[in-house]
């Protein structure tokens, strides 16, 4: 269970305060207006930004003595981070190794990465020679490869179409479900996540306004905020 209290953040035009309980296994959805505070709260989890003030703590341990290595997330951008010199198994294989010295046994473990989200035939390809999910299935694959029980996911999927972003969000999802896997992701078209995320967290104004399941946000009787924000 992530658990999120209090969470404080001052900057010079923005501060923010976070209140948020995602269960052990859940899919988190995080939405809500740009400029709000979504990736503020990811970057605070992984250890990115340095909260003045609350508690984080994951599975019962406190998260925040510890440096962002030493966190048990891995994490998904937009932007994918992939080196365009590497291959697609040696980018996947840097989850395991930076200095790609793998054994057997490794070379093993980044081949089954890759056939986990369908890239087999994909794996000596370079990011160049790839469209832009597979380059996002690639970092995927990577980042199940690290083996940490949280994952974070930044607008993932923003840059492609809305049919291979519902792919990539139900593929999620299913690994998610496989790997035993907490997971939160922004979202700015939370609809395409509705059917797969068990909750939904509405950030605005550096705050959680409101969390839930997606039928109690968008109930008549919801929030009146979200329901601005999604137009209802």
């Amino acid at each position: 269970m992530l658990e999120i209290a209090r969470l404080a953040l001052r900057y010079p035009d923005f501060a923010a305060c976070y209140d948020l309980t995602v269960p052990a296994g859940a899919l988190c959805a995080v939405i809500g207006p740009s400029g709000g505070g979504k990736t503020t709260l990811l970057h605070a989890i992984a250890g990115f930004e340095r909260p003045s003030a609350g508690r984080l703590h994951f599975n019962g341990q406190d998260l925040l003595p510890l440096a962002p290595a030493a966190r048990p997330i891995s994490i998904l951008f937009q932007d994918h981070n992939l080196f365009p010199h590497l291959t697609a198994a040696e980018n996947v294989g840097l989850g395991l190794k930076p200095s790609l010295r793998l054994d057997a046994g490794e070379r093993e473990r980044v081949a089954a990465a890759l056939a986990e989200v369908n890239l087999t035939e994909f794996a000596s390809r370079r990011p160049a020679e790839l469209s832009g999910g597979q380059r996002q299935r690639v970092a995927l694959a990577r980042a199940l490869l690290r083996g940490k029980p949280l994952m974070l996911l930044d607008e993932p999927f923003g840059a492609l179409d809305p049919g291979l972003r519902r792919e990539m969000i139900a593929r999620v999802d299913a690994l998610r479900r496989s790997h035993g896997l907490t997971a939160l992701m922004t979202l700015h078209t939370p609809e395409e996540a509705a059917d797969t995320a068990d909750l939904f967290a509405f950030v605005a104004n550096g705050r959680v306004e409101a969390a839930g399941p997606w039928d109690r946000l968008t109930a008549k009787d919801g929030s009146e905020s979200v329901r601005r924000f999604l137009g209802l």
